[in-house]
């Protein structure tokens, strides 16, 4: 019978780099053996994407750039990548680990978005809460369009995606009340998952469950004996829900709506392309901040 703990710790170590980070939480509370092995580079190395280091040289920041001065381990690391988004790509993107896996943020600046540049319908302001250093305000607009694309090298592979525009309301928005939004995402010369959803989250709130109850009259004659008789009962309330897509609440106090999902294969570089649109009702629109378009493994 083996005894774990007599092994020798580099052993142990290439054990836990077998399992998950979860499984190894767990592991290095079993013996100070497994909570050495459990903190070496060894072991959490396993767990960082490869190309990790060419990710972190393209932050914004010098001093996360700089991994070995920054982080005092490899787990270090992995936890700040976990629970902080770094910024990279001249401040366009932001990149984190959700469960191990990539995630990106394309930020408004990186997306197309039609009559963007045009002061009347779009501005570009700041925000304290917002995680990039600038945001994309609607004005007004009666043509919303919005893309973004991000090739699948970048993901992690064998991982099932969900793409997210992250957005709030300005404190006055309007058009979006009863105009659907049509979002699609799919491989650029392919087919693409079109479906329509609304950006109202109060109407959602609203109508998520719409009660109709029928009402009778206080009491009914016999016409003949003109004896009051006990009115039949009414009819039971219908709740109606409403089953139409909505944005979610996020951690971080914003709204997302989910564009639509994609399976990253690995082993070919495909370009994936998402998108925002209502150009066909004609009304006009406005009132949204628009941050990015979040990518990341579905659960």
């Amino acid at each position: 019978m083996v005894v774990f703990e007599n092994l020798p710790e580099g052993c142990i170590a290439n054990i836990l780099s077998l399992t998950s980070p979860l499984d190894v939480g767990r592991l290095a509370l079993v013996s100070s053996a497994f909570r050495s092995a459990a903190d070496s580079d060894a072991v959490w190395d396993r767990f960082l994407p490869d190309d990790f280091n060419s990710i972190i040289s393209h932050s914004s920041s010098t001093a996360a750039a700089d991994s070995s001065s920054s982080f005092k381990s490899k787990k270090d690391l992995y936890l700040s990548l976990s629970h902080n988004p770094l910024i990279i790509g001249d401040g366009k993107k932001s990149f984190q680990l959700v469960n191990g896996k990539k995630c990106y943020m394309l930020s408004a600046r990186a997306l197309s978005i039609v009559w963007g540049d045009t002061p009347r319908y779009w501005r570009w302001i700041s925000l304290p809460e917002a995680r990039f250093s600038e945001v994309a305000e609607l004005v007004s607009v009666c043509w919303l369009e919005i893309r973004g694309w991000i090739n699948t090298k970048m993901l992690s592979p064998e991982t099932m995606y969900g793409a997210y525009l992250v957005f709030k309301p300005s404190g006055g928005a309007y058009g979006f009340e009863f105009q659907s939004v049509e979002v699609s995402v799919g491989f650029a010369g392919g087919n693409a998952q079109r479906r329509d959803v609304y950006f109202d989250a109060e109407r959602e709130r609203r109508l998520r469950y719409q009660i109709v109850a029928g009402r009778a009259p206080a009491g009914i004659f016999n016409r003949f004996t003109r004896v009051a008789m006990e009115p039949p009962p009414p009819p039971p309330p219908q709740v109606i829900v409403d089953e139409r897509e909505y944005p979610k609440e996020r951690a971080d106090g914003w709204l997302e709506m989910e564009l639509g999902e994609f399976f990253c294969e690995g082993g070919e570089d495909r370009e994936v392309e998402m998108a925002v649109c209502e150009v066909k009702g004609g009304d006009w629109k406005g009132g949204l901040v628009v941050q990015g378009i979040e990518i990341r493994p579905k659960p």
